[in-house]
């Protein structure tokens, strides 16, 4: 891999237009993914926020599903914001009838716990890993982490409460940095996707 990863952004629902600019701005070549042979061409994936049944049974029908639980098993580097750390998690509280998850990262997540839509708000992270202090992560309806197994590492918390795991390749927050303007952890993650090339 050259220095510029392809890194595409799952595009079936969600922000996917501001997590290709964020990308972009970290020097990847970004690209939309819906279908298996877009998926195969990537070096790293960011599932963005959205409606996490919605998106789990939109890859269903795109015949996405099992190529992007092999690509995670595999190692892909993924990153997951909001409904994104949702299908990330080995397991959901309360999941709604029939949801599935990709899986990746050891942590159980609890989905809408800081609210609905209306309770949204914007809050100054400290991320671990990220220098320049902290970064603004935007909250709607964010799931946030009940617990992490052995092999995840906390990378944040707010008000008490887990919003951003690392677990090898796998990279998740609660919140939706792509929002803000602020391109950190997106470079963060564009540096774990070289890292591996």
């Amino acid at each position: 891999m050259s220095d510029t990863p392809v890194i595409g952004v799952l595009a079936l629902q969600g922000d996917v237009r501001e997590h290709l600019i964020a990308l972009a701005s970290a020097d990847a070549l970004a690209r939309p993914v819906r279908r298996p042979e877009e998926l195969a061409e990537v070096d790293g994936l960011v599932v963005p926020g959205g409606e996490s049944t919605t998106i789990s049974k939109l890859a269903a029908l795109f015949g996405l599903l099992e190529p992007l639980r092999e690509r995670i098993r595999a190692g892909m580097p993924v990153y997951g914001t909001c409904a994104g750390m949702i299908l990330l998690a080995d397991k959901i509280l309360d999941p709604r009838s029939g949801q599935e998850t990709l899986g990746g990262i050891d942590m159980i997540v609890r989905r809408n716990a800081f609210g609905r839509q209306n309770e949204s708000f914007e809050a100054a992270v400290e991320v671990a890993g990220i220098d320049g202090g902290p970064v603004e992560g935007v909250f709607i309806r964010a799931p946030w982490v009940e617990s992490v197994g052995a092999g995840a590492r906390v990378i944040a918390e707010h008000g008490g409460h887990i919003v951003a795991v690392r677990q090898q390749n796998a990279l998740a927050t609660s919140f939706h940095p792509e929002l803000t303007g602020d391109h950190r952890i997106h470079a963060y993650f564009a540096e774990m996707v070289r890292a591996v090339g």
